[in-house]
């Protein structure tokens, strides 16, 4: 009677223990369509919170160690529901409450020096809405992280808003950066102004601007994250290399740092990034490196993950 009785509650708890997974699994597969919040407009909606992503690719050539060397990047641009006060996607029901929408950017950066390799990736999390003076706006970019493998070792860099600032943690495989903790003043970081792109392009701020750098080009050039006063310009694309029609540029100058950051872009909706070009200095060769877009495609790729779904990739035009 005893062993019976054990094993009809082995039973039970096993069947509740099931039921909160499969709930879980179902909330996570839905979850990465979150409804918007706030005014948005019907174009905006149809895309962004469709239940799919925007996946692009690039052909990249990438400075580092005095040279342009040869590449692939990724941008992945996905809403979902990110939690306030983690700093995480929401993926239970009982933490709906605490999340707000955002937009998503996952950065990917693949390329050669020589016999090894290196891979960057960098995430974005940006409010939906931004807008001043609504009880449900944040105005400011939540999180950004990035980390970076290469043969010689591997390093993560976060930046999370707390306290009208942002909370600087790193770790890394290099001695001079091996445990970073700090706080910066809040600025407008570099990292956000891709998903601000998307967003709102119109919003973007030109003339004297307070930036503080990529975090993926701090880790390449081990440069330690402080904001830096730069020069914005907003203007029509000029030149033949990059592809897309009604293209504008954005381009940040930072005059003591020597570097320079543009990114090309569509002026009609969706916003779509058409490639960037990053000039500085690598072992004192001036260098720009550059992106072009290659591919793009709106997929839940989170549902293609068989080995038959690699066709995807080719679509997408990536190795």
């Amino acid at each position: 009677m005893f062993v019976k009785k054990n094993f009809l509650l082995i039973v039970v708890g096993l069947a509740v223990i099931f039921a909160f997974a499969m709930k879980a699994t179902i909330f996570q597969q839905s979850g990465s369509a979150p409804k918007p919040t706030g005014d948005v407009a019907p174009d905006f909606r149809s895309y962004w919170f469709s239940g799919k992503a925007e996946l692009n690719s690039y052909q990249l050539q990438q400075a580092q160690y005095g040279a342009l060397n040869p590449g692939q990047a990724v941008l992945i641009f996905v809403t979902e529901d990110f939690r306030t006060d983690k700093l995480v996607k929401s993926e239970t029901e009982e933490s709906r409450d605490k999340a707000v929408p955002v937009l998503k950017l996952n950065a990917v950066r693949k390329f050669v020096t020589g016999i090894y390799d290196y891979s960057l990736f960098t995430s974005v999390f940006t409010p939906i809405n931004t807008g001043n003076g609504q009880a449900d706006a944040f105005p400011t970019t939540l999180k950004v992280s990035t980390s970076g493998q290469e043969w010689c070792g591997h390093s993560y860099l976060q930046l999370s808003y707390k306290n009208n600032g942002y909370q600087v943690n790193g770790r890394s495989y290099f001695e001079k950066e091996v445990e970073e903790d700090y706080k910066l003043d809040k600025a407008l970081l570099e990292d956000e102004l891709w998903t601000r792109i998307r967003l709102a392009p119109d919003q973007l701020p030109t003339g004297n601007v307070t930036l503080i750098p990529g975090t993926a080009t701090a880790r390449l050039r081990h440069k330690t994250l402080e904001p830096l006063a730069t020069k914005a310009t907003l203007a029509d694309y000029q030149g033949t290399i990059f592809p897309g029609q009604g293209l504008k540029t954005y381009t940040i100058e930072y005059p003591t740092d020597g570097r320079t950051l543009m990114i090309v872009f569509e002026d009609r909706f969706p916003h779509k990034i058409a490639g960037w070009e990053e000039t500085y200095k690598s072992k004192d060769n001036l260098l720009t490196s550059r992106a072009i877009l290659q591919k793009t495609i709106q997929t839940d790729y989170w549902n293609h993950n068989a080995p038959a779904d690699s066709t995807l990739r080719q679509a997408l035009a990536v190795r």
